[in-house]
């Protein structure tokens, strides 16, 4: 039994330095096209296994180009050409990967929506990054009585999130939050 634990930890590890350096490999075709990685799954779903790939745009360091940026978005053009490049990749290199992906998986290039999570691992970067946008806030705690929150990203004060709810300003603090994401406008 313990010899088969410490098995399965070692394939886990194995695994997990495998994707890192898939991770890092679709990372640098991103950024050929001024794109960068979102998130990168791979998983067994009811289909089979899927290589999941999220691209976003490189965030633009002034506000008129992060404007810009926005409204551009990732399109289906950009997601073609980074599926079509990482795709050649791994049909060349698979074994580089640790052959982590085996022989029959399908790969998925898409950008994370309209509705898209803001990362919480980046700390404030993405809801300094998204000012201005209507987002949805959940708390793991509720913060004055409330745990969700809806309104627009009205900046930052310290590692405290504002949100503007009508004439209501909501004080959320960044370290309470569990998950967050960009509302749709239309």
């Amino acid at each position: 039994m313990p010899t088969f634990f410490v098995l399965g930890a070692c394939l886990t590890s194995v695994r997990d330095a495998a994707l890192d350096d898939l991770r890092a490999a679709a990372g640098r075709i991103a950024a050929s096209y001024g794109l960068e990685i979102f998130d990168l799954q791979f998983r067994r779903e009811s289909t089979g296994w899927v290589l999941r790939v999220m691209l976003d745009r490189v965030p633009a360091g002034d506000a008129a180009s992060r404007a810009a940026m926005e409204t551009a978005g990732v399109g289906i053009d950009d997601c073609s050409r980074v599926s079509r490049d990482l795709s050649a990749l791994l049909d060349v290199e698979d074994e580089a990967f640790g052959g982590v992906l085996g022989n029959k998986y399908t790969l998925e290039v898409s950008s994370p929506g309209l509705d898209r999570p803001l990362r919480l691992d980046r700390g404030d970067e993405d809801f300094r990054r998204f000012e201005g946008r209507l987002a949805k806030v959940v708390t793991r705690e509720p913060v004055n009585g409330q745990s969700a929150f809806a309104g627009r990203l009205s900046g930052m004060d310290g590692d405290v999130v504002l949100l503007a709810e009508g004439k209501r300003l909501h004080r959320v603090p960044l370290a309470a939050i569990s998950r967050a994401r960009l509302d749709v406008e239309f």
